[in-house]
């Protein structure tokens, strides 16, 4: 692969995963610790994520518990929890955080089908975008001393690496669709 393809090749990768950990967070009825991970907890005045302040564990196939190693670090936690956007309150016993997620009602289920296939075409949009600056870029590369097949040649190996990614896309799109509609 020529150096001039990689270097979009690889803002395209960055689209990509940039997708799939945005699916990671997205709740689909059962516990996934990774939608704690945008969460930032007040750590003695420093935002700090949830995973550096406690053990994560599942427990449960729709619980999450969390064991904070200072207790006294639990309303801090909570808090953090309650001005997210998980949309889950949580429940202590003093030592641990419980959250338990509820069953999807199937209209939640779908208004998070149409919202992972929304962000699924702006990744496509991203990473067509970053084909047409690719395809600007060599185009320049006209002016001076590469010739047009050449060119040609670097546009071809461009689009192919922006159909496989798009493949990439719907495949993410699909597998995540699936994962929320089943009950």
């Amino acid at each position: 692969m020529d150096a001039r393809v990689k270097t979009y090749q690889d803002k395209m990768q960055k689209a990509l995963d940039f997708l799939l950990a945005d699916y990671q967070t997205i709740r689909a009825g059962r516990a996934n610790p990774h939608v704690l991970d945008k969460i930032k907890v007040d750590y003695y005045g420093t935002p700090t994520p949830i995973q550096s302040v406690g053990n994560i564990s599942v427990p449960e196939a729709r619980m999450i518990q969390i064991a904070p190693w200072e207790k006294n670090l639990i309303k801090d936690i909570e808090k953090a929890i309650l001005s997210s956007d998980i949309g889950i309150t949580p429940s202590n016993d003093g030592a641990v955080i419980r959250l338990v997620f509820p069953e999807l009602t199937e209209e939640r289920r779908k208004d998070l089908a149409k919202e992972v296939k929304k962000k699924g075409e702006d990744a496509k949009v991203a990473v067509r975008n970053i084909r047409r600056d690719g395809n600007d870029a060599f185009k320049k590369l006209s002016k001076s001393d590469i010739s047009e097949d050449e060119i040609k040649q670097l546009e071809d190996e461009l689009q192919k690496e922006t159909d496989k990614f798009i493949k990439e896309i719907d495949k993410a799109v699909d597998d995540k669709t699936k994962e929320i509609m089943t009950v």
